[in-house]
């Protein structure tokens, strides 16, 4: 699938950087983060990822690290490291302006979550209790359902999948696309027309 150049989904954007700098309040934490353009969310925290932050459980009883997919500058990820220090976070993001985004961020929140680029999971080894994302929407069903699909082969047994996406936006298709793979999916907060769906391997 070609990805047009100027979106937040690309590997290379192509609009002139902007950098921003940001504060985000959230589960109790302040994290100050720089934000540019041509990322998603620029001019701060969206609100399906913070319903996803603030619905988030650990999976119980499954020991493990977790997966932040679709990354962007790293407000998801980032957050979980600081919430769940004794799991190893990754961070992973196709676009290289969010990764170096992520990375910095991280450092700045004295966060120890890794940051990678990796176009879907291209570069992803391991398994693990929890893989957490907001997916890029406006890349197309066709990439949302494959990380759906594909995350299952990186969790471990018990792991869970947590995705936030609007109803209008495709969540009912992704419910039907998850009870197709996973043993059990729960809708674990509706808020303003976002689901955050748990899919447990």
């Amino acid at each position: 699938m070609k990805l047009v150049s100027q979106h937040y989904y690309s590997q290379t954007p192509k609009s002139e950087s902007h950098p921003n700098n940001i504060q985000v309040d959230i589960c109790g934490l302040k994290l100050k983060l720089i934000t540019d353009a041509g990322v998603f969310s620029k001019n701060g925290l969206d609100y399906g990822s913070r319903t996803l932050l603030e619905a988030f459980r650990e999976p119980d009883g499954v020991k493990g690290p977790l997966l932040d997919i679709g990354c962007g500058y790293g407000p998801i990820g980032i957050t979980l490291s600081l919430l769940y220090p004794e799991r190893p976070v990754t961070m992973i993001d196709v676009n290289e302006r969010a990764v170096q985004l992520a990375k910095k961020n991280a450092e700045a929140n004295q966060s120890n979550a890794n940051v990678l680029q990796s176009n879907l999971f291209e570069n992803v080894h391991g398994t693990y209790a929890a893989i957490i994302s907001n997916p890029p929407i406006r890349a197309g069903k066709e990439i949302v359902h494959q990380i759906l699909e594909n995350s299952s082969d990186y969790l471990l047994e018990g792991g869970e999948l947590w995705v936030v996406i609007q109803k209008k936006q495709g969540a009912p298709s992704a419910i039907k696309k998850l009870e197709m793979i996973y043993q059990d999916v729960e809708i674990k907060k509706k808020d303003k027309g976002y689901y955050v769906i748990c899919a447990k391997r």
